[in-house]
């Protein structure tokens, strides 16, 4: 396994959610340095038992935008 990918999307308060598209991994944080981190600690506690773990994480910033047409 060489990457887990993260869909991670900015809620109505300002915080971060993290949520994995291939494992059931998922942390919320309220900035972008602390979800890295809880990514990270996410990602070792769902692997703690296993010798196999991705050598990569990848943050995928999904971003909403509404524009008034008119």
């Amino acid at each position: 396994m060489s990457e887990l990918v993260f869909e991670v999307t900015q809620e109505a308060d300002g915080g971060l959610v993290a949520e994995c598209l291939t494992e059931s991994i998922f942390t919320q944080a309220d900035n972008w340095e602390e979800l890295r981190q809880n990514v990270r600690e996410a990602v070792a506690a769902y692997y703690f038992d296993r010798t196999e773990r991705p050598s990569a994480l990848r943050l995928h910033l999904v971003r909403d935008e509404v524009l008034a047409n008119g």
